[in-house]
């Protein structure tokens, strides 16, 4: 989407329009959904969270300035959002996550050597990224998960593009001891 589209859709929001929320939706969905995923780690409150978002963007589509960069203008209030949320939610998505890795290895029953040895590879993962910083987990993330590049990263979380590649580099290294290579 342009800048001149994404103009217009916020004309239309404004004038009460919500096809111009539903443009907005229909092009950006699933980087809103990255980059909240990118930050908040867990699949249902991303969900939860980028709907929050498109109300969020209805409420207060007068906020946006012209000619500042839509994109990067979505990615911050996403960002922002999440952030937030983890800050509130701390303690309970790290219960939630306690939980999901006991149901994981304690609850499931093992019944081939396919699925034990994915059990196992599982955990070696969680305990691999479980040695970076949140930061470098951050980025991790974002990289590879919402497979964003570095300048996208740098904007979003307002760290010069400089550190954001140092702590990329930094978490592949410590991925690299537990046998976790980088894919090229």
């Amino acid at each position: 989407m342009t800048e001149a589209e994404f103009n217009a859709c916020i004309k239309a929001i404004l004038n009460g329009d919500k096809k111009g929320l539903r443009d907005i939706y229909d092009v950006y969905l699933s980087y809103i959904y990255r980059i909240v995923y990118g930050v908040v780690g867990h699949k249902e409150t991303a969900e939860d969270i980028t709907s929050e978002f498109f109300i969020k963007l209805w409420q207060q589509a007068d906020k946006y300035k012209e000619g500042s960069g839509h994109k990067g203008y979505l990615a911050t209030i996403a960002r922002n959002m999440a952030i937030d949320h983890v800050r509130k939610y701390k303690k309970e998505i790290l219960d939630s996550f306690t939980k999901e890795d006991e149901e994981d290895v304690v609850l499931e029953p093992v019944s081939d050597a396919d699925t034990e040895s994915e059990v196992i590879e599982n955990i070696s993962i969680k305990e691999a990224i479980s040695t970076l910083s949140d930061k470098e987990q951050q980025v991790i993330n974002m990289k590879v998960l919402s497979e964003m590049t570095f300048a996208e990263i740098s904007e979003i979380l307002k760290v010069p593009m400089g550190t954001i590649t140092w702590r990329y580099r930094e978490a592949i290294k410590k991925l690299r001891r537990y046998g976790y290579y980088e894919e090229s």
